[in-house]
Formats: structure tokens, sequence, C-alpha cells
């Protein structure tokens, strides 16, 4: 039986931040909002208790600096639920040691679950068939993934393999720069998270995204996504720099009334 949360937070970088996402207003939504909101319908129809939600990703975060920075502050605020992922700019690094990543990341999920809370350990979805030096860092990725998995199962968590969701490999899941994902890719790893919580929810409440139309590389992509981005790599800057949380304190989750 699925089990009602009342408080979820997250924690990550710009996979959990939602980038690729993007709303209306200049914001990015992505899947750990769209959690929320399911969690927010599903108590809405089981017990009609507000859920609350706090978001403390930041995007380009390494792992170490991630959960230095956003662990205790997301156990702070006593959830019922948090998730975690980190490790995927990592990867993306010119040097890394994946077991030094894979321990702390383990490290991380077990302080969490050993403060009460129910944790999600989210694995980020596979990029690599369609960015630059997709075979070396996917080996990179394969690596930490089953690292992972030759851990579990880990006290008081559930995993969400998205690395091993062949669907989201798909070039259509992805965003313009093809390392973020898009609407429906967030959306997709959403209905995996709420698959594994096992809360089930209404048919229209995606409604409405579309797919990303992507076209062949171009001199144009490379100068707006690529270079900065090598950029970035090579002098250890991040996109995150001088960034703060979206939601940094649990929010009550607003429900369309379409819903």
């Amino acid at each position: 039986m699925a089990q009602n949360y009342r408080s979820y937070v997250a924690i990550g970088d710009s996979f959990t931040e939602g980038v690729g996402d993007d709303t209306a207003d200049g914001g990015v939504r992505g899947w750990a909002d769209l959690v929320a909101l399911g969690l927010a319908l599903s108590n809405r129809d089981a017990t009609a208790e507000p859920v609350t939600y706090a978001n403390l990703a930041i995007r380009g975060r390494l792992l170490a600096p991630l959960v230095r920075e956003q662990l205790q502050p997301a156990i702070a605020l006593r959830p019922d639920l948090i998730s975690i992922n980190g490790g995927g700019n990592d990867i993306m690094r010119p040097k890394v040691s994946i077991d030094a990543i894979t321990d702390e990341l383990v490290d991380a999920v077990e302080t969490a679950a050993a403060s009460g809370c129910r944790v999600l350990l989210v694995s980020g979805a596979n990029p690599t068939r369609h960015i630059p030096l997709g075979r070396y860092i996917e080996a990179r990725g394969n690596r930490f993934a089953q690292g992972i998995r030759d851990r579990l199962p880990l006290a008081n968590t559930i995993y969400v393999d998205n690395w091993a969701d062949a669907e989201l490999a798909e070039l259509k899941y992805w965003s313009l720069d093809k390392l973020h994902l898009g609407p429906l890719g967030h959306e997709r790893v959403a209905a995996n998270v709420l698959a594994a919580l096992e809360v089930e929810l209404p048919e229209s409440w995606t409604a409405g995204a579309t797919s990303i139309q992507h076209t062949q590389p171009t001199a144009a992509y490379w100068r707006e996504y690529v270079l900065p981005w090598i950029g970035r790599r090579l002098t250890g800057r991040s996109s995150g720099d001088n960034r703060v949380p979206k939601i940094a304190t649990l929010q009550p989750v607003e429900v369309p009334q379409s819903l």
C-alpha cells in the first residue's frame, strides 16, 4: 500500500532543479516539481492533507559541494521524503574517481535515511547518445550506475534507475542542448519516481507537454552549448555559480483546478 507523504525535499544539481523544462515566467519546472504535484494530488484524494515541498538543487554542482551544502539543510526541514541525485557533473569532468563518488553518494543516502525520513535515490538519465565525447562519458556513467546497484538495497531507500531507462535515451526527451532533459523527459522521470512510490495519477496531469524539435548539430549549436560547457569543465567554473535554491523552504504545493 502506498504511503502518504506530507512533506518532500529534493536535493541535487540541474537534473533535480529542472533545467531544460522551461516555464513561461523564465523559470524551470522539472521532475521533482511534478513529483511534488503528484504527491499533493494523491493526498488530496486519499486524506485531504496538504503537501509541502522544497527544492534545494542548484545546477552545475559537483557531488561533494552538493552534499556539503544541501544535505543537512534538507534534513533540518524534517520532511517525510527526501530525494537525492548527484554525480552527473563529476563524470563529465576531466578527472574523477568513480569509487569515491559512489561512496559519497551512498554515504549521503545513509545519512538521510538515519534521520528518519524516507529516501529516494534517483539516478540521472543517460544523455550520451547525443553529446560530444558520449561514449567516453557513458563508460564512466555505466560504472557509476553499477557501483550504486551493487550497494543496494539501502535501508529506508527507494531506488529509481533512470540511467537504465532505454526510452529516456531517445532524443525527443532532451532539450536543445541535448545534455538536459526537456519537458517530456522530466515528465517521464516524474512518472518513474511516482510509480516507485506507488502513486496513481489522473491521466490529465501532464497534458500539454510536447517534445523539442531537434536538428542536426550546427556551428551555432557548438557556440551556444558545447564550447561554453567545455570551457566551464576546463576552468572549474559552474553554471550554478552565485545561484541559490529555487525553493529554499517547505512551501505548500498548489494543485491546478483542472486536475
